[in-house]
């Protein structure tokens, strides 16, 4: 959410930005809401001389008193009291303003960074950087629940009688493979000097709304019935919510934490065939990074970030590609982003793994967020990325490492994890 008082010195600025995102219907919510907020400070400024009036008079009324002046006296309560009626209108008037102007400023866009392309959608977005060679074997690659059925690793249609479709049993060594990534990202995040978190998996509105738009709450977020509950969408929401209304001394910067959580979506909408099995579903797991730090070093992190997730990545001999996501792609309250793709053997082309975001100090303008340095307190920064987010990332993992013959190879770092194997063997029948 943007600072009022950015929007009230340089509107030509947030209108030429939300031009940038290729949301010209919010055009007239600048002018609207710079009317609401002259409208909502004459009426501050007028309670606050009530107010003073107040008191002033209050005082002169036992000295009236004190010297006979009754029907003065008298006046002067008079007057107390009809500034008394004017005050209380005042206070809803500025209630009501208050509200309708915080509505606005969370639906305009945050300022994105300069280096930002710009571009309509998700079409627009631009490759950055590969890293490892993409290779295609000489054999066919099925389809990854193909993979994974003919390894007996997973049970869709039983699934789907207890709870629909976008579902899934993990079995075997499959859902061994699958703990053994999260165990693996864990402890690659830990030894990057990441604090490790188990957060809450249900958090408040008041959290929600700090930490995402409503329309993005409105497709991802599952209300728990009767409660002021969502299921989280990510860790980073229980994560960022940590902070809410907290002062962080500067000493005690950058807060570097990585969190294991559940993850439950709506995933509104159809999707293809590569969405379907795995790829997009309701319920996952992953492991995130958060970082909350100074305005100065936010832009460092973000590449630490990213680079941590390539890195995670490399190490299982997975290529992946780096893609900066264009304007009219980023959600609203992101300075910048930038997603990280994994190379599909079987697609021949890359695909999303991971998402990385810089949101300057937008979430920590709604949940106070703040940092105390020598000169007071400011607004601190946040950010946050995909470390690894199985079962997506099986895909990519048994594509890249499948052998002819149904096999799947382990990569070293993960064997520990699975009792020491290097291969997933096809059962025999």
């Amino acid at each position: 959410m943007l600072d009022i008082k950015f929007l009230r010195s340089d509107p030509e600025a947030v209108k030429e930005n939300i031009k940038k995102k290729f949301q010209d219907e919010k055009l007239p919510l600048v002018d609207e809401v710079i009317e609401l907020d002259k409208e909502f400070r004459e009426s501050k400024t007028r309670a606050e001389y009530l107010r003073s009036q107040r008191n002033k008079i209050s005082k002169q009324i036992g000295m009236l008193m004190g010297q006979g002046k009754k029907d003065e006296a008298e006046a002067a309560k008079a007057e107390v009291a009809a500034m008394a009626d004017e005050l209380e209108t005042l206070s809803g008037k500025e209630t009501e303003l208050s509200e309708k102007i915080d509505k606005i400023m969370r639906v305009i866009p945050n300022i994105i960074d300069p280096s930002v392309p710009i571009g309509k959608d998700d079409s627009e977005n631009v490759e950055n950087e590969r890293f490892g060679e993409p290779f295609v074997p000489d054999f066919e690659i099925p389809y990854h629940v193909d993979i994974m059925e003919k390894l007996d690793g997973i049970e869709l249609d039983p699934a789907r009688e207890t709870s629909g479709n976008g579902f899934y049993y993990l079995k075997g060594d499959i859902a061994r493979l699958h703990s053994a990534c999260l165990s693996y990202a864990r402890d690659f995040m830990i030894d990057r000097g990441f604090t490790y978190y188990i957060p809450p998996y249900m958090i408040r509105s008041s959290v929600v709304t700090g930490v995402m738009s409503f329309a993005e709450m409105e497709n991802m977020m599952y209300k728990i019935e009767g409660e002021d509950l969502y299921l989280i969408g990510t860790s980073e929401h229980s994560m960022i919510g940590k902070f809410i209304d907290t002062i962080t001394s500067e000493d005690k910067l950058p807060q570097t934490l990585t969190s294991y959580s559940p993850c439950f979506r709506k995933e509104v909408g159809a999707h293809g065939i590569e969405e379907r099995g795995v790829y997009r579903i309701h319920q996952f797991e992953k492991q995130e990074m958060i970082v909350v730090c100074k305005p100065e070093d936010s832009m460092i992190w973000y590449d630490k970030l990213w680079k941590n997730t390539v890195d995670f990545f490399r190490s299982l001999d997975i290529p992946v590609r780096t893609l900066e996501c264009c304007s009219g792609d980023l959600a609203d309250l992101k300075v910048k982003s930038c997603d990280v793709e994994a190379w599909s053997p079987r697609q021949k082309k890359y695909f999303e793994v991971g998402s990385c975001s810089n949101l300057g100090d937008a979430q920590a303008r709604r949940l106070k967020i703040r940092i105390k340095g020598p000169n007071g307190t400011y607004l601190a920064h946040t950010l946050n990325n995909t470390c690894v987010a199985p079962p997506r990332m099986l895909i990519a993992l048994l594509e890249n490492n499948l052998n002819e013959d149904g096999s799947i190879r382990i990569p070293e770092p993960l064997r520990i994890y699975m009792g020491g194997k290097s291969v997933i063997e096809v059962p025999s029948k």
